[in-house]
Formats: structure tokens, C-alpha cells, sequence
């Protein structure tokens, strides 16, 4: 006989009401105290490690104690940060000031042309390991070839310290062709070791459908209706505009991976946010198996076998699962964690711009009601889908990324619309450029430019509680 707690959906906010997030900050009785050790984290690990402790839940620790999180390489991340900020003042200074509503990047279709691309089927290897797609196109540089080289004989043949390589090269971004299995490696889903990986992708994906053949005919039971009722609300709404996201096939896949997640995480059930974070690992794992654009006209999944489709669904499960792991806190009752980086936010903002903050404050404006979607999105509702790619990259080679490095990554973002922001001169204007920046056009560079800033920050103020305190 299974036990089964039943998760509850944490009563949702609405992110695109500011009116519903104000009432949310009022209802708040006691914000939630910032970590003594280090407010630059302003996250309470011990306390809610307790609370995870006391309940019945399924955080899997999986093969983590194999995977050591390592300390990254930090002169070379600084020195690639600097290079980048260095290289950015230099192209301001020579082209003049960019026009930051246009964005200085060309979109993926504009760099690739406007021909509607022809998705062709590329095949896992027979068994069952993900492989490294090795062509080229002809416009990529000597440069990007020799990197595309490094990381495959890194992760066909990792060196004594590979996983601590791994993420330090992953930092300024990973190669396309590179990019799933080292997402899968980044995220503790696979080992470094490739002569282990076979068995685990084989064991991991056996286990979650499993939980498929167990838990999901439970959906309409009286219990659980709710909570799939909700995520049958939400799909949908995913990504609007991109066509591969309206399919049945697609929305039916994201609906049991969230519904098996919420059923064994009872602890935070479901809670509106969460499904965009399967968006990403779906989409670069889709990728194995697929040549073409997600965001650039229609991708013909139905090319795509059973068992192919069951290995993306699976993987997707089990990275989405070890990220929330490192940031459950965000997604249960009353969403602490969220509370506390929006907080953290507000002074990390009155300490690098101090103008900016109190122009927001003088609108009348809490940074709950345009930072709450910031945090539990991850940005994602920002920024175009293949930034938020390239902003996983660091994110999942930077230690802690999502949990505490984000914070970094929103301040920076914030305060590079100051001079934007400041040209608004009532609630309304300000309101809605904060809830629509500028980001259409974005592309690598301007991802690399903000999480080069983002680094600079973190070094700054991170750990350094003088630097967090009002004056």
C-alpha cells in the first residue's frame, strides 16, 4: 500500500497584477528574517532544511553525493566577466550608444535568414547515451570550433577535475551541439564519468515512468482534480507565440511531468510558475533529435519516435527536479524564498543605484509587483527563449545559480534599464516598462554583458553584510 499526502497549489498571484501583488505583500504577516552568515544570500537554509525534514516528500537526492559540487574556477570567470564588460564599453564608445528599446543583437531568423527551416531527425546513439551532434555550419569561427572540441573531449574524457572544468567552461555559454548532456551533467542528473552514464539514463527514465504507471491515474480522483485542473489551465499559456508550445503532443507531455512532480512534492505541490521551468531542458533536449529552431516557424515533433519523445519527457523530468531541489523554498506556503529575494532585491538596488530605487519608491511602486514574476519565473516571462538558454548555461555551471545568483542577475538587469526607467514619470508608465523591458532583440552578447555584470555584483556584495545595510 502506497501513502499518499496530497499536495495543495499554493493560491496562486497573479505576476501580471501589480494590484494582486500588493495585496499579496499586505498579507504577509512576518517577512521572513534574512541568513546572519551571509546576507548577501538572504536565505535561511537551516530553517527550511527542518521544515523539509518534518514532511512527507520525495526530494530525491538521487546520485548527488557523485557529484560533488565543485568550486568554479573564480580568476577565470572574473577575468572572462571584465574581458566581457571591457569589450562592451569599448563597441559603446566606438559605435556611439545603443538604442536599448531595439536591442543590439539580431534575432536567431535574422542571423539565419527568413526561409522557414526543414527540422531533420538526428538519432541517440543505440545505447541510449546522449551523443554530440559534430557539423558545423560554415559561418561559425575557428573559434567556436576549437570550443566545441574542448568541451567534447571534456566530456567524452573528463579530466581528474572535470566536473570543476565542465563548469568553468560552461560559464561564458556552451556550444549548441554540447549543450544537452552537458546540461544533464551540470544538473547532477548524469555523472562525469561516461562509462556510468548509460545505466543511470536507463535506470532514471524506467523509474520515472513508473511513477507514470503509478500516480497519474490518479488525476481525477477527488483529491488531486485540483491541482491537475490547474496545470491543465497553465500549459497553454506557455509560450503563446511559439507554435511548437499549442500542440497537444507537447502540452500532454508537460502535463504528466508536472503532475508527477507536484504528487511526490507534497510539501509545495503545484504552484503556478513551476511549468515554465520544464520549457528550457525540453527544448535543448529536443534538440538531440531534432535540427531547428524552436523559435523560428513550426517544428515537426511527429518526426519524432516513442521512444525519443519518452527520453526527452523523462530527462525534462529529472533536471527540472534537480533544480527546484535548490530552490524548493520558493514554491511552498507563502513562497519564502521569493519574499526574501524580492527583499534582497529592493536593497541590493538602493545600494548600486540609489536614484533608481527611490524614483520607483516615489511612483509608488513595491518591487513585490514587478519582482515577484522575476523570481518565480527565473526571468523567463523577460527574456526571449534563447537567452533564457543561454542565461541556463551559467546559471547551471555558476554554484547555486538559480537559488542565489539570480538575485545578482535581476539587480543587474534591473538597473541596466536605469536611465529608461527614470524617463517615467507616473505609476502607470513606469509600471508597465518594468513589466515590458526592452529584450525582443537580445542575444548572446547582451546575456553575456548582464551576467558578466551580475558577476561583478556578486563579488561586490556578496558576504559583505556592510554593503546591504541602509545607510
Amino acid at each position: 500500500m502506497v501513502l499518499r499526502i496530497a499536495p495543495t497549489i499554493v493560491p496562486s498571484v497573479d505576476s501580471e497584477d501589480p494590484e494582486s501583488l500588493h495585496n499579496l505583500s499586505q498579507d504577509m504577516s512576518k517577512t521572513p528574517k534574512k541568513s546572519g552568515k551571509n546576507p548577501g544570500m538572504f536565505h535561511d537554509k537551516s530553517s527550511f532544511q527542518q521544515y523539509e525534514e518534518s514532511t512527507l516528500d520525495a526530494w530525491d537526492d538521487g546520485d548527488d553525493d557523485l557529484l560533488v559540487r565543485l568550486k568554479l574556477d573564480e580568476d577565470y570567470i572574473k577575468s572572462t566577466a571584465t574581458n566581457i564588460i571591457d569589450h562592451h564599453s569599448m563597441s559603446t564608445a566606438k559605435n556611439g550608444s545603443a538604442d536599448v528599446s531595439t536591442g543590439k543583437a539580431a534575432s536567431v531568423a535574422e542571423k539565419q535568414g527568413t526561409g522557414e527551416p526543414s527540422p531533420s531527425v538526428r538519432r541517440h546513439q543505440s545505447n541510449g547515451v546522449p551523443s554530440i551532434k559534430r557539423s558545423m555550419s560554415a559561418a561559425q569561427s575557428s573559434r567556436e570550433l576549437a570550443k566545441q572540441k574542448k568541451f567534447e573531449a571534456l566530456i567524452l574524457a573528463p579530466s581528474k577535475n572535470g566536473l570543476e572544468d565542465l563548469r568553468t567552461m560552461s560559464w561564458p555559454g556552451i556550444p549548441a551541439s554540447c549543450r544537452p548532456i552537458t546540461w544533464k551533467i551540470l544538473s547532477g542528473y548524469l555523472p562525469v564519468a561516461p562509462d556510468r552514464r548509460e545505466s543511470i539514463l536507463e535506470r532514471k527514465r524506467k523509474e520515472y515512468f513508473g511513477f507514470l504507471d503509478q500516480y497519474f491515474g490518479t488525476r481525477h480522483e477527488d483529491q488531486y482534480q485540483h491541482i491537475f485542473r490547474q496545470i491543465h489551465i497553465d500549459v497553454p499559456r506557455m509560450n503563446p507565440l511559439i507554435p511548437l508550445f499549442q500542440t497537444k503532443l507537447v502540452q500532454e507531455i508537460f502535463e504528466r511531468i508536472l503532475y508527477i512532480w507536484a504528487i511526490r512534492h507534497p510539501a509545495s505541490g503545484y504552484v503556478q510558475g513551476i511549468n515554465d521551468l520544464v520549457t528550457p531542458f525540453f527544448v535543448v533536449f529536443l534538440t538531440e533529435f531534432l535540427d531547428a529552431d524552436v523559435e523560428c516557424g513550426e517544428v515537426d515533433i511527429t518526426a519524432l519516435s516513442k521512444e525519443e519523445l519518452d527520453m526527452i519527457e523523462a530527462d525534462s523530468y529529472w533536471c527540472m527536479s534537480k533544480l527546484l531541489d535548490g530552490i524548493q523554498d520558493n514554491y511552498t506556503f507563502a513562497q519564502p524564498g521569493i519574499q526574501m529575494k524580492v527583499s534582497a532585491l529592493k536593497e541590493l538596488t538602493q545600494r548600486i543605484d540609489s536614484h533608481l530605487h527611490t524614483h520607483i519608491e516615489n511612483q509608488g511602486i513595491e518591487f513585490l509587483q514587478f519582482s515577484f514574476r522575476w523570481m518565480n519565473n527565473l526571468l523567463m516571462r523577460e527574456l526571449p527563449l534563447r537567452c533564457t538558454i543561454r542565461l541556463w548555461d551559467t546559471y547551471l555551471a555558476e554554484p547555486e545559480g538559480f537559488a542565489d545568483y539570480h538575485l545578482y542577475v535581476c539587480a543587474a538587469f534591473l538597473t541596466k534599464f536605469s536611465k529608461q526607467l527614470k524617463n517615467e514619470h507616473d505609476f502607470q508608465g513606469l509600471m508597465t516598462m518594468l513589466q515590458n523591458l526592452p529584450t525582443k532583440n537580445w542575444g548572446d552578447e547582451d546575456i553575456g554583458e548582464l551576467t558578466a555584470e551580475a558577476y561583478r555584483l556578486k563579488y561586490t556584495f556578496s558576504g559583505a553584510p556592510q554593503h546591504l545595510k541602509n545607510s
